[in-house]
């Protein structure tokens, strides 16, 4: 599979006139501009500790810091010519940090210059239909991104949480007509987005339908993400190695009145038996596949130019210990959550949003702890985040 969509990808390159690499002088002059968010927020539990090491929060991504607390600066330069451009996203502090958390690879584990760059690409509009593009970008999976500028509710769905973030490899964008466009990639492991230290590559593909109402987008991936065992005389035993990831994701939204929009996400994530080192050999592992599936529904309603409100309710699923400390699990490995949150949105003059939140998890297991800390399998939170676009 991998070799096929390598195939697909260098036809894509090498199909293209040579007469166009004469049209890649931009006639235009380049344009340099400059974008970004600054984020912070104050969270509170009602029904939980909020004071230490035991104030919970949800095992999602971002928003999850007790008391008043820092979201990210987030900076983006983007130079963009007539047929070609690049990208450089920087971030700074803790939801910038917890973002890239594949990134600081240099400094024996200690954080390096690359924990910053959120994304880092250059691209090539080769034709008006076809766009290659190399280097760390956001994952096109999900119905939510990193920046809390593109979400509506702050607090971030399980399903986002444990996608991927980031990929760094090559992709090629290609608009199949006006409504229709795909997209396939050839990439590193997921989320390691400096460089390729597994020997493994991971495949992307989107199709993506687009009308004035809404998209929908079907998306996938597939790959070893953490290499296979190579008994060079350093293995351990019982050193394990995972199977191939494969994960399918659907997204979707539409405007179901001028008011009101629904958008809908539902994703399935497997990784299969592997391998391990026992006695001076490698073995194949026995066993099912574990991972994770979920779905989350997005209800939003303009009341005015100034106010909205959104509901998102997400269930979310564990299976044969897909995940570890996200979830209650029972003695298989199981486990679910069902999460309700409900955001609204005010505006304040052009650039300020200021985002107030009520949030309900109920797990399937105990897994919180209520106030008295005693084992709990539920939690409701209060956040207000201000969100400041640039």
């Amino acid at each position: 599979m991998k070799n096929i969509f390598l195939l697909i990808l260098f036809i894509t390159i090498l199909s293209i006139p040579v007469s166009l690499a004469q049209e890649g002088e931009d006639s235009t002059p380049p344009a340099l501009t400059l974008s970004g968010s600054i984020d912070a927020y104050f969270r509170s539990n009602f029904n939980a500790p909020n004071k230490g090491e035991n104030a919970l929060a949800p095992a999602s991504s971002f928003g999850n810091l007790p008391g008043f607390s820092l979201g990210m600066a987030n900076i983006i330069a983007t130079y963009e010519g007539e047929k070609i451009g690049a990208v450089a996203d920087l971030v700074f502090g803790p939801r910038g940090e917890d973002a890239v958390f594949g990134s600081p690879l240099y400094g024996g584990g200690m954080a390096g210059s690359s924990q910053i760059i959120n994304q880092l690409y250059v691209y090539w509009n080769v034709t008006d239909k076809v766009t290659l593009t190399m280097g760390n970008f956001n994952t096109f999976l999900g119905y939510e991104v990193i920046s809390p500028t593109g979400n509506f509710n702050y607090s971030t769905s399980y399903m986002f949480s444990y996608g991927p973030f980031s990929h760094t490899g090559l992709k090629a964008d290609i608009a199949l007509s006006d409504k229709f466009s795909f997209m396939a990639a050839v990439m590193n492991p997921t989320d390691m987005t400096e460089f390729n230290m597994n020997g493994t590559y991971t495949l992307g593909a989107q199709l993506g339908y687009s009308t004035d109402a809404g998209s929908t987008y079907l998306n996938f991936v597939y790959g070893d993400q953490d290499g296979k065992l190579i008994n060079d005389g350093s293995l351990l035993s019982g050193q394990a190695s995972a199977g191939n990831t494969f994960q399918v994701d659907l997204t979707t939204g539409f405007n179901l009145t001028d008011a009101l929009y629904l958008g809908v996400n539902t994703t399935y994530n497997t990784t299969s038996s592997g391998e391990i080192f026992s006695g001076s050999d490698i073995q194949d592992t026995d066993g099912d596949g574990y991972g994770f599936y979920g779905f989350a529904g997005y209800l939003q309603a303009t009341t005015s130019d100034k106010f909205a409100l959104g509901l998102r309710g997400e269930y979310f699923n564990v299976f044969n210990g897909g995940l570890d400390g996200v979830v209650g699990l029972d003695g298989e490995g199981d486990g679910n959550v069902f999460a309700v949150t409900l955001s609204g949105n005010a505006k304040v003059g052009k650039n300020l949003t200021l985002i107030p939140e009520l949030r309900l998890d109920t797990m399937g297991n105990d897994y919180f702890m209520n106030k008295d800390l005693a084992a709990s399998k539920n939690l409701s939170s209060f956040l207000l985040a201000a969100v400041f676009a640039f």
